[in-house]
């Protein structure tokens, strides 16, 4: 397929982007090209558009950012034997190398040459887009394109809930941002007895309702400790899911996690972080386990089961709709704090 398509640029080394006319990718040998259905925008997207030294480090301009999406398959590349053009699909973004250690003892997720789309490559946030075929997971074509897109970071939501049993216990989810609600919502299907999110943000905490919290704290207003304390009949909660990647944040996390408790992190702090190692870590026995991506290709069954069969709703957490052309609305409406999940459609 030739010709030219609309695709969202980030254009120079700045705040902001640029919707561009690019070439059309076409698919090389183990390839497929994608017309995409609906994307989403991720904090990580949010950190290029605003040109943060994160972004700065890693992404080299002009170049089509954006990671989460869905689509159909149009057109396959040399040696491409399972998929189909009509086929729906959702991508896994992380691209492995298949060879290192990581990868051949089958922990692809942490592989040691990880490239992503959108950071290190080419981007979804366009009218096409190409994937290797491996990575692509096939959806049910009722499967709405907005939720298909956010099973990438919903995959993030499993990964961190179901690093451990949450079956019959207290889980506190800290950061109540789009993953940390799914996480929510995961924690409550997978049996947890009791989820208590935590955040400064009411929308966001409002949000955490919807998707299934039974208590809501604002870190702001009430002391998180004391608060998680009285509703565990101050043993302490026995998970911690921490998704803000917030330095006080975390080390309250540590503090309301019970002796022999679990903490999976994913939020990702901007500098060091000081914890008690002696007594929050060691003395209390605690798992501590650092979540990256999502396990390949475990998490995307996991993840396709939740909602195939309906114990996840992920629509009460996709709060904006955007035409591609809208760009600056949504990521103005992802940088106010108050949304869920953003979708643009090309």
């Amino acid at each position: 397929m030739s010709g030219s398509m609309r695709a969202l640029v980030k254009h120079h080394a700045g705040f902001g982007a640029e919707l561009r006319e690019v070439p059309i990718p076409a698919p090389g040998p183990g390839e497929v090209l994608i017309k995409v259905q609906a994307t989403t925008i991720c904090g990580t997207d949010v950190h290029i558009y605003r040109w943060d030294d994160w972004a700065a480090a890693r992404v080299k301009p002009p170049m089509v950012f954006g990671h989460e999406f869905s689509g159909e398959v149009i057109e396959l590349g040399a040696g491409v034997k399972h998929l189909s053009v009509g086929d729906h699909v959702s991508a896994e973004t992380h691209i492995v190398c298949g060879h290192c250690p990581q990868c051949r003892r089958g922990e692809a997720h942490v592989c040691a040459n990880t490239e992503i789309i959108g950071v290190n490559r080419t981007g979804c946030f366009a009218e096409y887009a190409v994937m290797p075929a491996d990575n692509l997971w096939k959806n049910k074509k009722e499967l709405p394109p907005e939720v298909a897109s956010a099973m990438e970071p919903m995959g993030n939501a499993v990964h961190t809930a179901l690093s451990g049993p949450v079956a019959g216990k207290s889980v506190a989810v800290i950061g109540c941002g789009p993953i940390g609600v799914m996480a929510v919502a995961v924690a409550k299907a997978a049996g947890a007895a009791q989820v208590i999110a935590l955040d400064l943000n009411e929308y966001r905490l409002d949000l955490a309702r919807k998707m299934g919290a039974d208590v809501q704290i604002q870190s702001q207003k009430q002391d998180p400790i004391r608060e998680t304390a009285k509703w565990t009949e101050n043993q302490g909660v026995d998970v911690v899911l921490e998704m803000s990647g917030n330095a006080t944040a975390i080390r309250q996390g540590f503090s309301m996690l019970t002796a022999g408790g679990r903490i999976s992190m994913l939020g990702l702090p901007t500098q060091p972080v000081e914890l008690d190692v002696s007594n929050e870590i060691v003395m209390k026995g605690i798992q501590v386990h650092g979540i990256v991506g999502r396990r390949m290709y475990e998490t995307w069954q996991q993840t396709a089961a939740f909602l195939e069969s309906g114990q996840v709703d992920l629509v009460p957490m996709i709060t904006h709709r955007f035409s591609l052309e809208e760009f600056e609305k949504g990521f103005e409406q992802m940088m106010s704090g108050n949304s869920g999940k953003v979708v643009l459609y090309p």
